[in-house]
């Protein structure tokens, strides 16, 4: 069999005009965001539901402590055998170190959702985002519910998308289209994400849909490839978040099926749109002014470059650099060689785009000025060779600026 496979699903009646991107550009899909009074006046509770049973799959934060969500929707899954209906998000609590209290929060947000959705609560996945520690108020978020269902329309992906985020200052949408020879599908998605940003797993609230029809099985194993070179390869400030997770949907309403043999094309595709989303959150880091792309090459292996890299990007005094653009390259090489793998001294090469300020022999003879117009672009690419072999890597940070500290000396307040 192959990508172009049918399957027999009823179509989708649309009313309105289908959206370009978000979780509501595949077929069979509905979304609502609104204000439930977690936050004091921006958009708290975002609903995204499937008109059929549908193919789910998640990778989650390898935190050892995890939200009360994390912890339901792992098991919904487990006891769905892959399935799911609906996904329901709240931002401005976290639900995380709650204890029971927190797990019956998420429990009766998962039953209220099933029960006016009038699907069985395990296909129901539920997650959190905002402050640790702190009760959720789910009665806020059950009185609301009733709202969030009846506002469900295929144009309510960039609601949803907006009442998700924290201290995000947009929001984050992709989508890619797959044309076979039998008709196209889509892939479309959301995600938030800003400030406790690193690897591994999710390093992110995101959630996907397709109306390609995928196995659980498929969908899992391409959801976890495509994360480990999307999520994984940002980091914004160090810190793995407790209720980081990827989420993804397939109901299958294109009548396109997606087997063993066409899963490439599909995972190319989920790949694009969680890479998409991956580099609006390390583009949107908190009190972040630039995109910085770290490409390594030249290691032993590429685990060995991706160590390098990411050794590079957590660096406080590189990113406070890049944020002055200041073309300090010792700090780059100083961190590069503590990451613990082995590199070449005197035959690294370091360029910042097309300038480059270190050639091999530590000779360093470079514009000044060159180089700080390069660093004071909005996008930059940090080129490291550590001339070791042929391995490489690359990764995607931002810079670290004061309005880090002025975000997060605050959270609570």
């Amino acid at each position: 069999m192959d990508e172009s496979l049918k399957v027999s699903l009823r179509p989708v009646r649309r009313k309105q005009k289908t959206p370009t991107s978000g979780v509501t550009a595949a077929r069979g899909f509905l979304a609502s965001g609104l204000h439930c009074g977690i936050r004091r006046d921006r958009a708290d509770l975002a609903l995204v539901t499937s008109d059929r049973p549908a193919s789910a799959a998640a990778v989650f934060t390898t935190n050892r402590v995890q939200a009360a969500p994390i912890l339901l929707s792992r098991e919904n899954l487990r006891i769905s055998g892959g399935h799911a209906r609906a996904i329901v998000v709240n931002s401005g609590n976290a639900n995380a170190c709650t204890g029971e209290p927190g797990l019956l929060a998420a429990r009766r947000t998962v039953d209220e959702t099933a029960r006016l959705l009038e699907v069985p609560p395990e296909q129901i996945l539920v997650a959190s985002t905002g402050v640790i520690g702190v009760p959720l108020p789910v009665s806020r978020i059950v009185a609301a519910l009733p709202r969030a269902v009846s506002s469900l329309s295929p144009a309510g992906g960039r609601s949803a998308a907006e009442a998700i985020l924290t201290t995000d200052t947009r929001t984050k949408l992709s989508a890619r289209t797959v044309r076979t020879s039998c008709g196209t599908y889509v892939v479309g998605a959301m995600a938030k994400g800003s400030g406790m940003i690193h690897p591994n797993m999710a390093t992110t609230l995101a959630f996907v849909t397709t109306d390609a029809a995928v196995s659980p099985a498929i969908l899992q194993r391409s959801l976890e490839r495509a994360v480990e070179v999307s999520f994984n390869r940002i980091t914004v400030d160090g810190d793995t978040s407790t209720n980081d997770m990827v989420a993804v949907l397939a109901g299958g309403a294109s009548g396109i099926g997606v087997c063993e043999g066409g899963a490439p094309l599909f995972e190319e595709a989920l790949t694009g749109v969680l890479t998409d989303l991956a580099k609006e959150v390390a583009r949107d880091g908190e009190g972040a002014t630039k995109l910085v792309t770290i490409e390594v090459s030249g290691a032993a292996c590429d685990a060995d470059a991706l160590q390098v890299a990411r050794t590079v990007a957590r660096s406080l005094l590189v990113k406070t650099a890049i944020h002055g653009a200041d073309a300090n390259w010792g700090r780059i090489v100083a961190a590069a060689g503590s990451a613990g793998v082995d590199v070449a001294p005197e035959a690294m090469k370091i360029s910042f785009d097309h300038v480059e300020v270190l050639s091999p022999g530590y000779v360093s003879s470079f514009s000044e000025e060159e180089a700080r117009r390069v660093l004071e672009k909005e996008e930059i690419t940090v080129r490291i060779e550590l001339g070791k072999g042929s391995g490489r890597s690359v990764l995607w940070t931002c810079d670290l600026g004061h309005g880090y500290i002025d975000i997060n000396a605050s959270y609570r307040t």
